[in-house]
């Protein structure tokens, strides 16, 4: 039963996670002022798959180093469980920080080269 609830918590963290990263995306990229008639259209299917996919793959990566943060280090140095669920989301949104720094950093090399 306690590794359900684990399996469970673990979930919603990915979840928000996801949703970390899709909004991310979505600062990234704009608002999507794309008319969606005529070629238009297709521009603005490419805007969607993009916020989409890669917000997913950007929460993956938020989400991964999350729980490996999580396992091998918060579960083992903090047993109080109130305290817990909000350093596990202070955890996440510095992971979240982190990730974005990285993001614009290769962003800004990759414009140079």
């Amino acid at each position: 039963m306690k590794k359900l609830k684990q399996l469970f918590a673990y979930i919603l963290w990915t979840i928000v996670s996801i949703v970390l990263g899709i909004t991310y995306m979505r600062i990234v990229l704009g608002a999507n002022n794309i008319p969606k008639e005529g070629l238009g259209y297709l521009a603005h299917m490419f805007y969607n798959w993009g916020l989409f996919h890669v917000g997913v793959i950007i929460g993956l990566v938020i989400m991964l180093l999350f729980i490996l943060l999580d396992v091998f280090y918060l579960k083992k140095k903090l047993k109080n469980k109130g305290k817990l669920i909000s350093i596990q989301f202070g955890a996440l949104m510095i992971i979240t920080a982190f990730v974005v720094l990285v993001h614009y950093l290769l962003e800004k090399v990759i414009d140079v080269i």
